[in-house]
Parts: structure tokens; C-alpha cells; sequence
């Protein structure tokens, strides 16, 4: 069965807008078919896995350029992909780290409002103000 897909049944079938699509032809991660001379610009199934492919490594958290590159590495040996892997769940780690500590101030800023007894001042408003010592 010969699969193509005009640009909104693309779309519907990769459950993106048909903007995407374009997008992503203009960011080069596909190609733009050509045009016939009567009718519709047709994609092939291939497209269709291209842009499922896009879409769940954008649900891992890898940004257009990251999966530009993934895409670049097509058939290239798993080490370099590995790499590439490596260093997303190394800034993964970091920011899973940075939500700990802010989870740690916020729980302690708002620990401070529950047993704040002076209601004229606010414990987490008085946080976000900048120190004396350190203003311009």
C-alpha cells in the first residue's frame, strides 16, 4: 500500500499542527517534498516516522538543535549517540538538583510563614528583598 500524506493528513496522523510541519521543514529536520504540477505536495511514511521520532525525543527533553544533531548522527556508531545521551541526563541531574534546593528554600520559607506570629511582615517577601549591603 502506497502511504503519502498530504501536509494535514501528516499532520493529523502525527498529531502535530500543520505549522509544525512546516517549522520543521524550515529548520531542516525534514524535507519538503516537491511540488507536482497538479495537486499537493505528498510526504511518505518515512517523514510521518521522522517527525514521531522528533516529537518523543522532544518528550525526553532534547531540544531541536539536540535532535538535529541525533538525526545528523543517523547510522553513526552508538558512542556518539551515547554521548550525546550522557550529557542530557548529566543537565537533567543538575536540574533535578537545583529543584531540590529550591524545594528545601521553599519549604522553609514557608514553614517560616506558618509560625510567623508579626502578621506586618512576610518571611518569603522579605527573601525576595535584596540586602542593604548589596544593593547598588
Amino acid at each position: 500500500m502506497n502511504e503519502n500524506y498530504t501536509i494535514g493528513q501528516l499532520a493529523e496522523a502525527a498529531s502535530v499542527n500543520v505549522e509544525t510541519i512546516r517549522y520543521y521543514e524550515r529548520r531542516g529536520l525534514i524535507a519538503q517534498p516537491p511540488k507536482p504540477t497538479e495537486g499537493y505536495r505528498t510526504y511518505s511514511r518515512a517523514t510521518l516516522a521522522r517527525i514521531l521520532f522528533i516529537k518523543r525525543a522532544q518528550e525526553l527533553g532534547f531540544t531541536l538543535e539536540e535532535i538535529a544533531n541525533l538525526l545528523e548522527l543517523g547510522e553513526s556508531p552508538c558512542r556518539e549517540v551515547q554521548g550525546m545521551a550522557a550529557q542530557k541526563l548529566a543537565s537533567v541531574r543538575a536540574k533535578l538538583a537545583d529543584l531540590r534546593r529550591l524545594e528545601i528554600v521553599l519549604d522553609d520559607l514557608l514553614n517560616q510563614c506558618a509560625v510567623n506570629l508579626d502578621q506586618t511582615h512576610c518571611p518569603i517577601i522579605e527573601s525576595l528583598q535584596p540586602d542593604d549591603n548589596n544593593a547598588p
